[in-house]
């Protein structure tokens, strides 16, 4: 299964949503999304936009993590 640590990320930075919205250009919605884990995708562009804004690298962002039959 693969993760992401935005929601990680945004808490150990101390950024509120609305400050990735302003840096990323990503919207509201979507930060919400990936902050909690709920969105089951992401898009190129708006991975780009998440790292180009938070100075991330994508593997910083997402994680895998085996699942119990792996």
């Amino acid at each position: 299964m693969i993760v992401n640590k935005l929601g990680e990320i945004m808490r150990e930075k101390g950024y509120s949503n609305k400050q990735v919205v302003e840096l990323t250009g990503v919207s509201r919605n979507t930060i919400k999304g990936f902050e909690s884990n709920a969105s089951k995708r992401i898009d190129y562009d708006t991975l780009d936009r998440l790292c180009v804004g938070l100075n991330l690298m994508p593997g910083d962002l997402l994680v895998h993590i085996p699942n119990k039959e792996e």
